[in-house]
C-alpha cells in the first residue's frame, strides 16, 4: 500500500474533499477541518465531487450518502473506478438516513468509515485516527 501522502507539502497541508448537499453541514465540516490545518474543497453533490476528482486528488473524502444528482453510494463507486492502480483515497461516509443495511452497503462498495448524523466531531476524529490521519 502506498503512503497516504506523496509529498512534503501534501503531508503538511492535506486536502479533504467534502461532498455534502447541506450548506450548513459543509460549512461546519469545512471550519472543523481548516482548524486542523486541512485545505478543503467543497462539492454540493456527487457529480461536482467527481468533477473535482478529475482535477485534484484529495488526501481524504468525506461524503454524504444522500445527495441530489448523483448520490453518495454511486459517487463512491465512481471514485474507486477513477483511482489509479495502488491508489486508495480514504472515504468517510456520512448520512442522516441511517437505515438497516446502509452501513454495510457503504463499506462493501469501498468507503473506509461510516458515521451517522448528527455528526459527533469526536467520533469523526476517532474515525480519522483509525485511517491514519494525525489530528
Amino acid at each position: 500500500m502506498r503512503p497516504m501522502w506523496t509529498s512534503v507539502s501534501a503531508a503538511l497541508y492535506p486536502t479533504v474533499l467534502i461532498a455534502e448537499d447541506s450548506r450548513d453541514t459543509r460549512i461546519m465540516l469545512k471550519r472543523a477541518f481548516e482548524l486542523k490545518g486541512y485545505s478543503v474543497i467543497e462539492a454540493a453533490d456527487g457529480n461536482e465531487a467527481l468533477e473535482v476528482l478529475n482535477e485534484h486528488r484529495p488526501s481524504l473524502v468525506v461524503i454524504d450518502l444522500n445527495m441530489p444528482v448523483v448520490d453518495g453510494l454511486e459517487t463512491i463507486k465512481e471514485i474507486r473506478k477513477l483511482e489509479a492502480p495502488g491508489e486508495h483515497i480514504p472515504i468517510v461516509a456520512i448520512t442522516a438516513f441511517d437505515v438497516y443495511g446502509m452501513k454495510e452497503a457503504a463499506l462493501e462498495i469501498g468507503c473506509n468509515s461510516y458515521l451517522s448524523k448528527p455528526l459527533d466531531m469526536d467520533e469523526l476524529d476517532r474515525a480519522l485516527r483509525r485511517l491514519g490521519f494525525i489530528l
